[in-house]
């Protein structure tokens, strides 16, 4: 081994630095063993001189390199049979772990993931009959919602009672109830949001049905019923009326039938209810406008007519205190931004808000002089035998327009009292007799 050291560290005249140098240039190199070898001054260049330099040098070489691998043969054998031999031992542990891992994962499959897949299955199924169970429900609601509309409208309308074949008597008390099922129809209609209990119920054709056969028409028919009972509303008894009740029992129904109208149509939509007592009023006022035009042109119906006028103002004194005692229904009403609206203490206040006065009464008379006035003077401008008898019966006609005032301000059966009506009789009378002159 001394020996083998020794001829390992004998120097060698070959200079590895040179040819292990970044900077080593081959022609370089060459070019230098041929100056070596020759004069400058030769004309003929030996080149085999180099040439054998050259490729002793590289036969060197590789004797040095054979014996460095022939030395180092049996360490790197021996290293490279170690390195496989702990190869395929690791090799041995992987494949018996992989076999455990994928015996693992087979059994998991089985007991989580595969149980899981059929639990996802049934998951799903449960689901889709939850929702089909809810819309169940609410079509089951919704029908007997609107089966009880059709008993309630039966009634509304007097028909036939269920097993007798009796008409019975018309129930005004009904219109109040089919309206408060005609809200919980829509409240169920409308609760189409995502959970909500009506989601799912614009699809289904039965309830697109009972919208059209049963929903729609009911209330179209109730709105229409309501409409007309206060369109037809009539308590005084100062002119002939075949609406106009004769005894107390009669005028105890009117109110009650009122009332239930009012109510109906202020469940249904409170703008309807506003419209259909301005409606009334507006027709109170033209019908008296023109009968009162006519009796100033034709004097002998002027006390007829006043009559009949101070009648209609009773009525409204009536329908003012009807309103006034009627409270609305404790429903929660939304503005347009989706907040709960607060509600007036009574159904005459929403009323007197919408003509922006503090009385019917005083809203009917002093309408009722100012489209007068322009009548009187057109009627005194024409002149002849009406303008003429205007002036010679200027007293009579003051007196009989104040006393219809007063008489009509009172209300049905003399309910209150005639003070303080007296500035809205000025207006009247002025409205009259301004026109006429001195």
């Amino acid at each position: 081994m001394a020996a083998n050291d020794s001829s390992e560290q004998a120097p060698s005249y070959i200079d590895y630095e040179a040819f292990l140098d970044p900077d080593f240039s081959p022609t370089a190199f060459a070019n230098s063993l041929v100056i070596a070898t020759n004069n400058p001054s030769d004309t003929p260049i030996d080149l085999s001189t180099p040439l054998s330099r050259v490729l002793f040098d590289i036969q060197e070489i590789d004797t040095h390199i054979h014996n460095l691998t022939t030395k180092s043969a049996i360490p790197l054998l021996t290293h490279t049979k170690e390195q496989a031999t702990a190869g395929e031992r690791i090799v041995s542990e992987v494949e018996a772990q992989v076999a455990s891992l994928t015996d693992g994962y087979e059994r998991l499959y089985k007991e989580v993931i595969q149980r899981h897949e059929e639990a996802d299955q049934v998951r799903i199924a449960v689901e889709r009959l939850w929702e089909t169970v809810k819309i169940g429900r609410a079509v089951g609601r919704c029908l007997t919602m609107g089966r009880q509309l059709e008993t309630q409208m039966s009634e509304v309308s007097g028909g036939a009672g269920a097993g007798s074949g009796s008409a019975k008597k018309e129930d005004h008390t009904a219109m109040v109830r089919a309206s408060n099922t005609l809200i919980s129809i829509r409240r169920l209609l409308s609760a189409s949001g995502s959970g909500e209990e009506g989601e799912h119920l614009s699809k289904v054709d039965l309830i697109t049905y009972l919208q059209n056969s049963v929903v729609g028409p009911s209330e179209s028919s109730l709105r229409n019923r309501a409409q007309q009972i206060i369109r037809e509303f009539a308590m005084s008894s100062l002119a002939p009326s075949s609406n106009a009740p004769t005894t107390y029992a009669q005028s105890e129904e009117t109110k009650s039938r009122t009332t239930s109208a009012v109510l109906t149509l202020q469940l249904l939509n409170p703008q309807l209810l506003l419209a259909a007592l301005q409606a009334y009023l507006r027709i109170s006022l033209t019908s008296s406008l023109a009968s009162i035009t006519r009796a100033l042109d034709n004097l002998s119906t002027l006390d007829r007519t006043l009559l009949e006028v101070a009648a209609r103002c009773q009525n409204i004194v009536a329908i003012e205190s009807l309103l006034d005692t009627t409270k609305p229904p404790q429903i929660p009403l939304l503005d347009s931004q989706g907040r709960v609206k607060e509600q007036s203490r009574n159904l005459l206040e929403p009323l007197l808000a919408a003509l922006d006065t503090s009385s019917l009464p005083s809203f009917f008379w002093r309408s009722l002089a100012e489209g007068l006035a322009p009548r009187v003077s057109n009627l005194m401008a024409r002149g002849g035998v009406s303008a003429r008898a205007l002036r010679t019966q200027k007293d009579r006609v003051r007196d009989s327009v104040r006393d219809c005032v007063l008489r009509g301000s009172q209300g049905p059966g003399g309910s209150k009292g005639a003070s303080g009506w007296e500035r809205e009789a000025a207006v009247m009378v002025g409205s009259v007799i301004g026109s006429l002159g001195r």
